[in-house]
């Protein structure tokens, strides 16, 4: 086995709120000026861990920043010459998006970049194939791994098959919080939370995996503890036009390749998240969410040679977010929140007009993930142990001066 740790890292030149709605507007960035970054606790953490060969930062940033952001996690990098880090910005990026335009000069927008959550996560498995990895352990910069065995409960059973001879090709942990709890705050939602609580339905999932077996059957993906092997992502991409929760929607695109995700009750680790700028821009990027998750798999249950993907497949979550009683949910809570929240212009918006500009966007573009999805195989065919490439993407990525180390390419 040849892991790599992939740590998405988002920056920005200050901490103030951005515009709603927009692609590059993400839950939440760390400010170019922040004297304790996210990335530096979240690499310190991994200084314990055994068996680290390679992590490869993300990094995006807002193109105003993007120079001294890049700077800042260059000097972050360099105190951790152990973990081999490599920065994959915008100049190692474009190597790799050069490469995969050639092969799919016609598929929608920008399906491997550092721009949007899904075409992120699809950078970090493209870097992976041309570093010649054959696991991908994804790690959020605002997680912390907690003891030396991070890596090696990660890579726990991947590539093997279990009882019922099925692969397990991707697995999912989870995150504690600062309490030592997985499971979610049940105690009174706000008003205006009523119908957008998701906490009973996943704590009522979480009980039952906790109680399982280590390695389960699973309906739920945290995207920052999360390791899937080249079996399944030179086969399956993540999904580059969901607006946010492209972890979770990674199970559905397996599922509906006839492949499943796994839930390992013993790997872990604990999220330390900042505060969020803006609880409507994420609400709305959740309204977009949803809705293209309800058509996407509305449409690809038609598809003859597709698993059809039930909600009784998904119960107790994240069923009935995947059901026509989401667009109620929506109505309800975008008003509510109009009425009783801070941004409550934002709320009116999205109540007004946000949520019907979703449904819209959402049809448009029900299909084009299984377009895109038909190239996949082929991008990750021609990137994977690519010489050229990885040596362009390694001469200008490698933070410190240790050449011996981390110029050279892991043999596996």
């Amino acid at each position: 086995m040849n892991p790599a740790i992939v740590i998405p890292s988002y920056w920005a030149a200050d901490d103030r709120p951005r515009s709603i709605g927009e692609v590059g507007t993400y839950d939440h960035a760390t400010p170019v000026g922040k004297p304790m970054p996210e990335l530096e606790t979240c690499l310190e953490s991994l200084e314990k861990v055994r068996g680290v060969l390679r992590v490869i930062v993300l990094l995006v940033a807002e193109p105003e920043c993007e120079e001294s952001a890049r700077a800042r996690v260059t000097s972050i990098c360099r105190t951790h010459p152990n973990l081999s880090p490599v920065i994959v910005g915008e100049p190692e990026a474009q190597h790799i998006e050069d490469t995969v335009n050639a092969i799919a000069p016609d598929v929608e927008g920008d399906p491997v970049a550092l721009r949007g959550y899904g075409a992120i996560r699809n950078m970090g498995l493209a870097v992976a194939a041309v570093l010649g990895h054959d696991i991908v352990v994804f790690l959020d910069d605002d997680e912390v791994a907690l003891d030396e065995n991070f890596l090696i409960d990660a890579v726990y059973g991947l590539g093997n098959v279990n009882r019922q001879d099925i692969a397990i090709d991707a697995k999912s942990g989870f995150f504690i919080d600062r309490a030592d709890s997985c499971f979610a705050d049940e105690d009174h939602p706000r008003w205006s939370d009523r119908y957008w609580a998701k906490r009973s339905e996943f704590n009522q999932w979480m009980r039952a995996a906790q109680q399982a077996t280590r390695i389960s059957r699973s309906n739920y993906v945290c995207g920052g503890c999360f390791a899937v092997h080249a079996n399944a992502f030179t086969q399956v991409g993540f999904d580059p036009y969901i607006t946010r929760g492209e972890d979770m929607d990674y199970l559905i695109n397996m599922r509906m390749h006839g492949r499943e995700v796994w839930f390992d009750n013993q790997w872990y680790v604990r999220h330390l998240p900042p505060e969020i700028p803006s609880h409507a821009s994420r609400f709305l990027q959740d309204v977009y969410r949803w809705t293209y998750e309800y058509e996407k798999v509305r449409f690809t249950n038609t598809q003859h040679d597709l698993r059809v993907i039930t909600r009784q497949s998904l119960e107790p979550y994240p069923a009935p977010w995947l059901s026509r009683e989401v667009f109620d949910r929506i109505r309800k809570t975008s008003f509510r929140r109009a009425l009783a929240e801070p941004e409550h212009l934002a709320y009116l918006r999205i109540w007004l007009k946000g949520r019907k500009d979703a449904q819209r966007w959402a049809k448009d573009h029900a299909k084009a993930y299984l377009e895109f999805q038909t190239f996949w195989p082929r991008i990750m065919a021609s990137l994977w142990d690519d010489e050229d490439l990885a040596e362009k993407v390694l001469a200008t990525g490698t933070p410190a001066s240790r050449k011996g180390r981390q110029d050279g390419r892991t043999e596996h």
